[in-house]
């Protein structure tokens, strides 16, 4: 191994970061180095972070390896404590590219970590492409303002803070003319962007200035955003935009009120109904993905099954079911937990749930035509992000944007034939 390899965990902002830290260190002249990028959303997200830095070194004995991600910014004593750990850097001191010079001309601090709290700015930085990927991310956010009672990641990402309109344009049309045919706009609370921005611009006004100022575009996606913060200029950019892709993803949760509640969230399980409800008016194509924890501290049987049930009167499509994870210095934490098995079960009983509505989902495509993006191995996403896959007759190219007709489902994913081979 000579160009540093990285290890990805966690989000897709995460993504978007790694690639920053590819160049960076590309441009450095950085070799025989793996970077471990952890996340800290669970438990078993870490747990798998560790596990990769005891993988690297015993398939790298040579390699340095560096540690960064919100585990590392979290509680970087632990990692720097392990042995097979080289550096351990702050997710502040990950994109700068002095870091990586530093690294590069065998110096840099074993432990660069300062306080996230502080950071008030967030630099834009140039992605030219992502390795192996046809579909790009662009971080147009950092940080959160807001303090669930579940979640750590404040406390790796600090506070809220956006990128400028010019900063995400110039991104966005850099990726386009280079070839890719879909981005998704990415960050840790992606509905706050421009609330520190002069003149608090609003994310359906940034989708809107995304798409005019660079008409080449095709696709433009969401990554998940928070169902109290959707607002009217999001939701006329959802009715009005064929561009921006039929498909949000909610960070619902629980479908309990008190739960919500105790979760510290800012909407009720009514506000999700009327939210999904309102924007199929709107645009009656439109699917939704949801964000699930199962298992919360004080959550009975019957507050779960208020949830649970939420999935079907809400016609959630696609699920990330994660059983609730305590994180050490978060309320939650300290309130009475739930046995581990129960969190499981609850976890897999949503999880089935799922697997039903994406089955009906799946099922009702058939016939129709849709536009599929053509990914690795001849498999891919249409619009509403549903997976499918070109019958076995079929080939076309990778980044092909690809009018298709839905033959069938089979299991999870879509078989689509070519329209069009031009």
């Amino acid at each position: 191994m000579r160009t540093p390899r990285i290890v990805t965990f966690g989000c897709r902002l995460n993504t978007f970061e790694s690639e920053v830290m590819r160049r960076h260190a590309q441009k450095a002249g950085l070799r025989d180095t793996v970077v471990v990028h952890t996340c800290a959303v669970t438990a078993e997200a870490e747990r798998q972070a560790r596990q990769a830095i005891r993988r690297a070194r015993r398939e790298h004995p040579g390699a340095r390896i560096v540690v960064t991600g919100c585990a590392a910014q979290i509680d970087p004593e632990r990692y720097a404590a392990m042995e097979e750990v080289d550096h351990v850097l702050g997710n502040g001191e990950k994109l700068r590219p002095e870091t990586w010079r530093a690294l590069a001309a065998g110096g840099g601090a074993r432990l660069q970590v300062a306080d996230i709290m502080a950071v008030r700015e967030t630099a834009g930085h140039l992605v030219e492409g992502f390795d192996g990927r046809t579909r790009a991310f662009v971080q147009i956010q950092q940080g959160c303002d807001h303090r669930c009672t579940f979640c750590i990641i404040p406390y790796g990402r600090g506070p809220s803070r956006s990128l400028t309109v010019a900063e995400v344009v110039a991104q966005v049309r850099l990726l386009v003319e280079n070839g890719y045919r879909e981005i998704v706009l990415t960050g840790v609370d992606l509905t706050s962007w421009g609330a520190d921005l002069e003149g608090r611009p609003r994310l359906g006004d940034l989708v809107r200035r995304i798409l005019h100022e660079v008409p080449e575009l095709p696709r433009l996606r969401l990554s998940s955003i928070d169902p109290a913060e959707v607002d009217s200029a999001l939701e006329a950019a959802l009715a009005e935009e064929d561009r921006l892709m039929p498909h949000l993803h909610l960070s619902v949760q629980a479908g309990d009120d008190l739960i919500l509640k105790r979760m510290k969230r800012r909407h009720l399980r009514a506000d999700v109904l009327r939210l999904v409800r309102e924007l199929r008016v709107l645009r009656p194509d439109l699917v939704f993905g949801a964000d699930l924890i199962a298992g919360f501290p004080t959550e009975d049987a019957a507050m779960f099954a208020r949830t649970l049930d939420l999935v079907e009167e809400a016609g959630f499509t696609f699920l990330h079911v994660f059983p609730y994870s305590p994180r050490p210095g978060t309320p939650a934490a300290r309130m009475p937990q739930l046995p581990r098995e129960v969190r499981r079960e609850r976890a897999a009983r949503l999880r089935e749930a799922g697997e039903r509505m994406l089955a009906r989902f799946l099922a009702a495509e058939v016939g129709r035509r849709r536009t599929l993006l053509v990914e690795r191995d001849g498999g891919g996403h249409t619009e509403h992000f549903a997976p499918a896959r070109l019958d076995a007759a079929s080939r076309l190219p990778a980044g092909r944007l690809a009018p298709v007709a839905i033959t069938g489902a089979a299991g999870r994913c879509l078989i689509a034939r070519p329209l069009d081979h031009g």
